[in-house]
């Protein structure tokens, strides 16, 4: 019987070839990611002109032929009120000034929450949330999750507190093309970041992290949640 000589030819190839797809694909990857850390340090400086979900709601736009007005204002965080830095932080990550990027006590409990009573709020944190706006958009995958997890503490990092606050509240989606607390203010309820009252802060934080499915006006039980959330730390 006589053996094919082409057989051994083609093994060391494929696995030659093998190996050197999953070198590129590492290098890649590598790159990629020093990419996004460079744009989080940029990020402690400048502020994004657009982000992730920003372009995904666009192509979707495209996509669908359905018409597309981006209000996107970026304003400094003391011309946002503190009603309003208080209401998102009580509604979306109460640990803020405490986790490092992760809340796992939080997303334990928000797991609870959607088996017993539906979605109420998420488990993930300002910083993942601000990471996977400027970066991922709205789609889930493992892939993306494991990005998020080491570009979360490298944002924790190079950000700091303030500016992880400052850039979640300018660039997060409030509704159809409504973009950043001033935006949303503006489109809600017609007055400034810097103007907003209590009630109406705690509204807007209410529809969060459901902006196209969710209402300000609607959310009366849930923002009266948020306020007492407010009240018992003392904001």
């Amino acid at each position: 019987m006589t053996e094919n000589p082409d057989t051994h030819t083609l093994t060391p190839l494929r696995e030659g070839f093998l190996r050197s797809f999953v070198r590129w694909f590492l290098v890649g990857v590598a790159l990629l990611w020093s990419l996004a850390v460079l744009t989080l340090a940029a990020a402690r400086w400048i502020d994004p002109p657009t982000t992730a979900v920003h372009m995904q709601r666009r192509l979707q736009a495209w996509i669908h032929h359905k018409p597309y007005h981006e209000r996107y204002e970026f304003v400094p965080l003391s011309q946002i009120s503190p009603d309003f830095q208080h209401a998102v932080i009580a509604a979306e990550d109460a640990r803020f000034y405490q986790h490092h990027g992760f809340d796992w006590h939080a997303i334990q409990i928000a797991a609870e929450e959607d088996m017993e009573a539906g979605p109420i709020r998420g488990g993930s944190t300002l910083t993942q949330q601000l990471v996977k706006n400027l970066f991922f958009g709205t789609g889930r995958s493992i892939l993306r999750k494991g990005a998020e997890f080491t570009l979360v503490p490298m944002a924790e990092l190079v950000l700091g507190k303030h500016r992880i606050l400052e850039l979640y509240l300018n660039v997060v989606e409030w509704g159809p093309g409504v973009y950043g607390a001033e935006s949303a203010c503006r489109y809600y309820y017609r007055t400034s970041a810097r103007n907003i009252d209590r009630q109406q802060s705690a509204q807007l934080a209410a529809i969060l992290p459901l902006p196209l499915k969710r209402r300000p006006d609607h959310m009366i039980r849930y923002s009266g949640l948020i306020l007492e959330r407010m009240r018992q730390v003392g904001w």
